[in-house]
């Protein structure tokens, strides 16, 4: 149990919140939501016991605490299967232990000495350890996991050096959720994670028996993972045991229920006023007129819950008009390595155009974003058109910011001799307004980062506007204020995006990526949505995951079918062999334990690990073959 009371927080002298109070035991899957900068990342680090606060945190001796950050530190040089496997300290640590063990018993011949014995006693101790801990599970376990974010065995022993920042971030989840902790501290999970991943792993959530407290502002997941909601608003909490959009509901509710009372209060006290004003002064209602006083004296003030409505104020500034042409593609091609992603494209795309690239992750959206804005190479030819100013926000793009800059600092590495002067009120109208533009960029949170890069871009015009993904870490209300102010912009708009909500009213055209293929639709989201029969773009890209399925599992060839019977075949024989060397290991251990005298022979202990060594071996050939079945 996790027990908040009284909890207070500030930095360089200012209250983040203040007062909070609220407890979190077992089962509880908690979305902790609210405002950028209102403190959710501030409270996960406090829970974690990596920042400093005023007043009372309980948490059971021994829990063990997972985290994961929206900013991981990683280390480089390993391979995947290598840097996952930190996440078992103490099972990699006893394995190291067991083999120089080992290595010591098949050395030393002083086998009736004491010292022998006492290796012999930690020998025993040390594996019962390993096997509690699941030492001869791990390694099938570890594989399971990274299969389910999106790894493929092929991939398990490529360097992480050279992945993306979003595969490295589903290995330190992949850590998490292997650690057997009993609290999950989730900064913006899904941020980095496909439609697939995502499905994995509401479901593993939703069967977590520990307590979960995930930021997030993606609603579906909010609805799908939680039971709970607790809102940070103006340093105070809102706390409602249901998911997210039940909370809206509820929250709603209970403010219009307090207006309402204040109102009648308000209505009672001011008839109240005026009756203690029209007898106060005469002598025979005096009294009266002094208990109404006193009674009015008593009253308890109905307060109104207050919401913080603050937002940014967009405008996005348009440069002189484009040619009637901005993009011709031509036999445009992309390949990663062997991975074809984009195969000979060709597209164009006129002046006012309003377009949203969809699809899985993976499929091309963000490589053609990338060619379209000349930031990789391609096959094929791209030609931008005629006085075309392109305004571009990558997926990634609060990566560009420099940490050790205040916000005016990196604010101006964009400025010029026109521009410098709205410095001030470009921050201000992003919410940063005061002493704020002296902070360092590096204690922003992600959605103040996300705001921050997107003021960057609004300090010089453009034409053409290509946002990948650009509602990550933005709150609720920032992401409507973006959608406002793109619906007034005047420019051509490419937008990439898995969101429907932000989409709808702001394309005209969609272009949908699968499976090699750009398909257009000559309408917005909607007209999308109807063509291709479904209510959102989990139920479009669900489809595409079962489809997938479907074809390796459900309809398999005659061949599979006879090498799946082969391996089901092999499984029962080895479950039989794996139970027979479990009881011949466990009656060599009741010798060892008794000490019995047959085991003075140094061939026991060479035939005892040997017996210990092939069982292993055989666990995890039984768990690769158990793999096969499922793949």
């Amino acid at each position: 149990m996790i027990d908040v009371n009284n909890l207070s927080v500030s930095f360089a002298g200012t209250q983040i919140f203040s007062g909070l109070s609220f407890k979190l035991t077992s089962g509880n899957r908690v979305g902790l939501i609210g405002k950028n900068g209102a403190g959710k990342s501030t409270l996960l680090n406090l829970i974690a016991g990596e920042q400093e606060f005023e007043g009372t945190l309980a948490i059971d001796k021994n829990t063990k605490i997972g985290f994961l950050k929206q900013d991981i530190d990683f280390n480089y040089g390993k391979t995947i299967l290598e840097e996952t496997y930190l996440a078992f300290s103490e099972i990699t640590s006893i394995e190291v232990e067991l083999e120089n063990i080992h290595n010591e018993l098949e050395n030393r011949k002083d086998f009736e000495s004491e010292a022998y014995h006492e290796v012999l006693h930690k020998l025993d101790d040390l594996s019962h350890r390993f096997e509690l801990i699941g030492g001869y599970n791990y390694k099938g376990d570890t594989e399971r996991i990274l299969k389910g974010l999106g790894f493929k065995s092929a991939d398990f022993d490529k360097q992480t050096d050279t992945l993306s920042g979003g595969w490295r971030m589903r290995i330190e989840l992949a850590k998490l959720l292997l650690q057997n902790n009993e609290v999950l501290l989730l900064d913006e999970p899904t941020n980095h994670l496909d439609l697939e991943s995502i499905l994995w792993f509401e479901s593993f959530l939703k069967s977590y028996k520990g307590i979960v407290l995930v930021v997030s502002h993606d609603r579906m997941f909010l609805d799908n993972v939680t039971n709970r909601t607790i809102e940070i608003s103006l340093g105070s909490i809102y706390d409602f045991k249901k998911p997210y959009s039940q909370y809206l509901v509820i929250r709603k509710e209970l403010i219009e229920k307090q207006l309402q009372a204040q109102k009648n209060q308000e209505k009672q006290i001011k008839h109240t006023e005026q009756l203690i004003e029209k007898f106060r002064y005469k002598a025979s209602k005096a009294a009266f007129a002094q208990s109404l006083i006193k009674k009015l004296e008593k009253v308890d003030r109905i307060q109104v819950d207050v919401t913080d409505n603050s937002v940014m104020n967009i405008r996005f500034p348009v440069a002189e008009q484009s040619g009637k042409v901005i993009f011709t593609l031509e036999e445009v091609s992309k390949s990663y390595a062997d991975n074809l992603v984009i195969d000979t494209y060709s597209l164009l795309i006129e002046r006012g155009s309003k377009i949203a690239f969809v699809g899985q992750n993976g499929t091309g959206k963000t490589t053609l974003a990338k060619i379209l804005v000349n930031e990789i190479d391609y096959d094929g030819k791209v030609e931008v058109g005629h006085n075309v100013k392109i305004g571009y926000f990558a997926q990634n793009q609060a990566d560009y910011l420099n940490g050790e800059n205040t916000l005016l600092e990196e604010m101006e590495t964009v400025a010029n001799d026109t521009n410098r002067i709205r410095i001030r009120n470009m921050l201000g109208s992003f919410l940063f307004g005061g002493d704020a533009v002296e902070k360092k960029v590096k204690v922003l949170s992600g959605g103040e980062r996300n705001r921050l890069a997107l003021c960057k871009i609004l300090m010089n015009p453009f034409n053409v506007l290509i946002m990948d993904e650009p509602t990550n870490h933005l709150d609720m209300l920032s992401k409507n204020v973006l959608k406002n102010a793109l619906k007034t912009f005047e420019g051509s708009l490419i937008l990439v995006s898995h969101d429907r909500d932000f989409l709808q009213g702001l394309v005209e055209k969609v272009y949908e990526f699968r499976e090699n293929i750009i398909k257009e639709y000559l309408g917005g989201i909607d007209y999308y949505l109807q063509q291709r029969k479904f209510d959102n773009f989990r139920e479009v890209e669900k489809v595409e995951v079962i489809k997938e399925i479907k074809n390796t599992i459900q309809k398999p060839s005659r061949e599979q079918e006879k090498n799946k019977k082969r391996i089901k075949n092999s499984i029962g024989k080895m479950e039989i062999k794996i139970e027979q060397l479990e009881k011949t290991i466990a009656n060599l251990d009741k010798l060892i334990e008794n000490r019995d005298e047959s085991i003075t022979q140094l061939d026991f202990f060479k035939a005892y690990q040997n017996k210990k060594d092939k069982l292993e071996m055989m666990i995890q050939e039984w768990t690769n073959l158990q793999e096969l079945i499922i793949e």
